[in-house]
């Protein structure tokens, strides 16, 4: 996607610049209004080189797409939230894994007409940490990168500050004797550089970019974000209103397909590990993917062991408990940006505009019911969040 018009990305000033914009809030909403109608029909796939994307990724390479719906080229791959999310609402993508927070800010900030489909995945992120750091209290007075603002990373990550006796501050030099810790947002892939030279204490971001400070031996792994908040959402997938109301078949198609993905990946992941690999489709190291796919619970202390925290989950049913939990958390959570909007929404209702389940619902029942993923039949659950 060269040659394109660089936009920032809904959260303005300073942390657009960080997230790779110029200008601010306006100029993304003027984007989303306009129609870049897809001629050929076939939906185009856009993702960020994380684990998180890998049932798109995995569908592709394994030939799930349906001939005709998807387009048989290769998902596109962006550097940053802030470019896949501008790419997606200038119809420049038609589907997307995005992160869920960011999601409710398209659609009630911005009023994007997007919807959710399914979750693309749970769990998968991670705290990681300088060597010489053993305790969360060492970060104060340091900066520490998130991906975005609103993106479950800094929402986790500010739980568990606070819950150190530690304050997140924006644009505002850390103080070790207050006890504050600044937050930088930062794409991924420029997060294991700026660890290595020791420019930030740590970051919290997808994997396989915790695997890969692992595997290189410039930080380790301080805390899974699944032994915070049980099983959360981080990304999910996008795609826009219209194609739920003029081709459901086509919705019906890709979730189906997204599904399946999902399955094959629980079923082998060395193997899945080794397509993303091989086939290009991340750029980081077999090793690091692989190991961001299979970590051994044993190689880790947690606060919550039964809840595997390590495992990076591939299911895709939207609980709706999750996300009224989520907007009661993002009404806690500093962000550089505007946060108005969430005055105006109320946490039990956001679901039902934002997330249409039918598709996924459909995709369970075709591929073996909700057992097979190991969630319960009723699909209902009640969140588990506990910040150490």
């Amino acid at each position: 996607m060269t040659g394109l018009p660089r936009r920032s990305l809904l959260v303005g000033g300073a942390a657009l610049a960080a997230a790779g914009g110029l200008a601010g809030i306006a100029d993304l909403a003027r984007a989303a209004s306009i129609d870049r109608t897809n001629t050929s029909g076939q939906l185009r796939i856009g993702y960020l080189p994380i684990t998180d994307s890998a049932p798109l990724l995995i569908a592709h390479a394994a030939g799930l797409y349906e001939k005709g719906v998807v387009s048989a080229a290769k998902p596109i791959l962006f550097r940053s939230w802030a470019s896949l999310a501008e790419a997606f609402v200038t119809r420049q993508v038609d589907a997307v894994h995005m992160l869920m927070p960011t999601a409710i800010q398209l659609r009630f900030l911005l009023r994007s007409p997007v919807r959710l489909l399914s979750w693309n995945h749970t769990n998968g992120s991670a705290l990681t940490v300088a060597p010489h750091i053993t305790d969360l209290g060492q970060l104060a007075g340091t900066q520490v990168a998130i991906p975005f603002w609103w993106s479950i990373h800094n929402i986790i990550l500010q739980q568990l500050l606070r819950a150190h006796d530690l304050v997140p501050v924006v644009r505002t030099s850390a103080s070790r004797s207050a006890r504050t810790v600044e937050l930088i947002v930062m794409s991924p892939s420029d997060m294991v550089p700026a660890l290595a030279n020791r420019s930030i204490s740590g970051y919290v971001v997808a994997d396989p970019f915790n695997a890969m400070a692992q595997v290189r031996k410039i930080g380790r792994i301080h805390t899974f974000l699944g032994d915070v908040w049980r099983d959360h959402a981080c990304c999910v997938v996008l795609a826009h209103d219209d194609l739920i109301e003029n081709r459901p078949e086509a919705a019906t198609s890709l979730v189906g397909s997204i599904v399946a993905a999902q399955q094959r990946i629980n079923a082998d992941r060395a193997a899945a590990a080794s397509v993303l690999s091989a086939g290009a489709y991340l750029p980081q190291p077999l090793p690091a993917i692989k190991t961001a796919l299979t970590y051994r619970q044993q190689d880790y202390r947690f606060l919550h062991p039964q809840w595997q925290p390590q495992r990076l989950g591939y299911q895709p049913f939207p609980f709706p408990s999750f996300t009224r939990r989520l907007v009661e958390a993002m009404h806690d959570t500093v962000v550089d940006g505007d946060r108005r909007f969430l005055d105006r929404l109320d946490p039990a209702a956001v679901h039902a505009e934002l997330v249409d389940d039918s598709f996924v619902r459909a995709a369970l029942t075709a591929h073996g019911g909700p057992e097979t993923f190991g969630l319960p039949s009723n699909l209902t659950r009640t969140e588990q969040v506990q910040p150490r």
